[in-house]
């Protein structure tokens, strides 16, 4: 049960006459009265019990986008069941409206929609629905809650996708569409093609030519190359304690997806395999096998549920685990933290062994604030506070140069930098032929 307004304003309402009249008995008649009026306004109210929900939303939606849910309200009773309805929804769904004012005449069904804009990955649930029903009067309501679950996946903006038809180009004119074309590591024969002034002569075919020469005539013929396809990325994304910190107001580790996903779609492209493994002490998801269109939607719906674990990354698990996936030469990428030497240190020691065998690059997103508090001098505090990013950024200089040292290349930048920072470092490996 449940009182409105107007039932606190109708009590109100009788306290002039009672001290006019100076009668003990008044004030109780009153509140007698105005008890009787709520008891039959409750009794005439339908009843919130007896209405039959059905809920409709889409299963799955991208993290800052909105989506309607609905849920049809059916009265399969007698009385009018009018009032107001709350679709519970936990707060990070942000449901709006909070309240949707409710009027099913009995035997008849309305809709309820509610506007969802989650501010969080992963499942968001909706556990009831409120019904408040008011009598005629307005003075007293019926209220139930009642079961109808839902849920709706959140899952990562993959906002990055904006830089991928420029890294697509580049791809492109690295894949054959330049006109020159020079054999080298990490490159396979493309076609052949007739020679052209300023050719390197080591790529001329003499066999097709002589084929050439005796089917249609003289004419040299040249070979092409482009780089390796088929070639394996296997990216390996820190799940650990360090991946909960908020850089530019973004969890360190939806930017390491965001850049996973950008890579994986630049490498797809590019006829490569993609394999990525989310781990901390143990697998958090995995995805493997997957092409294409597939690829980029296994992956998302895998790094949806998944938050930080406020435990240590256990690195000497690592080589196993990139054996396990493959044991051919690959591109591995290290989506993690390189910010203090101490935190690193299980980073640096298990890199000898993956730099023996692969290609290891180590994506981390530094924070801009740090190189905004180096400039700000004006005061003590700011002089303090600019000391303390020097340091930091000395370790983290620290840390890339002895990743580098083991053989790895470092990508660090800023969340919105950091995912084409490592596409490019991408492209640039595959023109180099070093995958």
């Amino acid at each position: 049960m449940a009182i409105s307004g107007r039932f606190v304003a109708l009590v109100v309402f009788g306290v002039a006459p009672i001290i006019l009249i100076g009668q003990p008995w008044a004030l109780l008649a009153w509140l007698l009265l105005v008890a009787v009026l709520a008891g039959l306004d409750l009794a005439l109210a339908g009843s919130p019990r007896a209405v039959r929900l059905s809920r409709q939303l889409p299963s799955r939606v991208r993290l800052g986008e909105t989506v309607a849910s609905t849920v049809l309200i059916a009265n399969p009773g007698r009385r009018r069941v009018r009032g107001m309805v709350r679709d519970g929804w936990s707060p990070s769904a942000v449901a709006e409206p909070a309240r949707a004012p409710l009027d099913v005449p009995a035997g008849e069904q309305r809709t309820i929609t509610t506007m969802l804009t989650p501010f969080r990955r992963g499942e968001r649930r909706a556990a009831h629905v409120t019904i408040r029903s008011f009598g005629p009067l307005g003075l007293a309501a019926r209220q139930a809650t009642i079961a109808a679950p839902g849920a709706i996946t959140v899952l990562p903006p993959f906002n990055s996708r904006k830089h991928l038809p420029s890294r697509l180009a580049r791809l492109r004119e690295l894949d054959g569409a330049t006109s020159v074309m020079v054999r080298g590591q990490g490159t396979e024969f493309d076609s052949l093609r007739d020679y052209v002034r300023g050719d390197d002569v080591r790529s001329i075919d003499w066999r097709a030519t002589a084929r050439r020469a005796a089917a249609s005539g003289p004419g040299l013929v040249v070979r092409t190359w482009r780089p390796e396809r088929d070639r394996r990325v296997v990216i390996i994304v820190d799940s650990g304690r360090t991946s909960a910190a908020r850089i530019d107001n973004e969890p360190r580790i939806d930017t390491a997806f965001e850049s996973a996903l950008l890579l994986a779609a630049l490498a797809s492209s590019a006829g490569d395999r993609v394999d990525m493994v989310i781990y901390d002490r143990r697998v958090r998801a995995r995805v493997q096998g997957a092409t294409g269109a597939e690829l980029l939607s296994r992956m998302v719906s895998s790094m949806a549920p998944v938050d930080p674990e406020l435990i240590e990354m256990d690195w000497t698990a690592v080589p196993a685990l990139v054996r396990s996936i493959t044991s051919h030469h690959a591109l591995v990428v290290l989506a993690t933290t390189v910010d203090a030497p101490g935190a690193s240190r299980g980073l640096l020691a298990v890199l000898p062994q993956l730099t023996r065998k692969h290609m290891v690059v180590v994506a981390s997103v530094t924070d801009p604030a740090i190189l905004e508090a180096t400039t700000q001098r004006d005061n003590r505090d700011e002089v303090y506070r600019a000391a303390a990013a020097e340091r930091a950024l000395l370790d983290q200089s620290r840390v890339a140069a002895a990743v580098r040292q083991l053989g790895a290349e470092v990508v660090t930048a800023a969340p919105q930098d950091l995912p084409p920072a490592l596409a490019d470092t991408y492209i640039a490996l595959k023109a180099a032929g070093r995958l």
